[in-house]
């Protein structure tokens, strides 16, 4: 085993323990926190395997803007802070659920590809990566920032009834 192996075994271990404090937690906020050291280590995974602009995509997209907005809608909605009771369910019957798919998953990937390696492509550059997201998916990538604006100003209208009626109430 290399070092590289061993740097990936790590960050992997991070980001499935943070992974599993994401879902396992009561705190609303340590949810979005831990969700932000397992979207960091998927990040240094990226890096490690000499994927540098995915990697800065992930850190920026995901790490920043999810996560803030993530947060910003929980300070929006005035949820609690602290220990959620309505998160009480019990956890194993989901856990089993999931790792027996996991489980069944991993075995079907190692019966279908026996440890077979594959011939992969010949690597693409930022500039050829830019080309094509410039290219074809332009009016895709504004049609989603227009419908993530629209559903961010129908959050603050719905979370701030009052900002409403303030307007109303001027014109009597």
């Amino acid at each position: 085993m290399t070092g590289v192996d061993l740097l990936l075994l790590a960050l992997g271990a991070v980001a499935v323990g943070s992974g599993a404090l994401v879902v396992g937690t009561r705190h609303l906020v340590r949810a979005g926190l831990y969700l932000v050291v397992c979207l960091g280590a998927v990040a240094g995974m990226y890096l490690v395997l000499a994927a540098e602009l995915v990697a800065w995509v992930q850190v920026l997209i995901y790490v920043g803007a999810v996560v803030v907005l993530l947060l910003f809608a929980v300070m929006l909605t005035r949820a609690p802070i602290g220990v959620s009771t309505d998160l009480d369910r019990p956890g194993w019957p989901a856990a089993l659920i999931g790792g027996g798919s996991g489980l069944g998953l991993a075995v079907l990937m190692v019966d279908a590809f026996r440890w077979s390696t594959v011939d992969l492509p010949e690597p693409g550059t930022a500039e050829r990566l830019g080309e094509q997201i410039f290219a074809h998916w332009v009016l895709p990538f504004e049609v989603l920032s227009v419908l993530l604006l629209s559903a961010l100003i129908g959050a603050i209208v719905l979370s701030r009834p009052e900002i409403g009626r303030q307007g109303s109430e001027r014109r009597r």
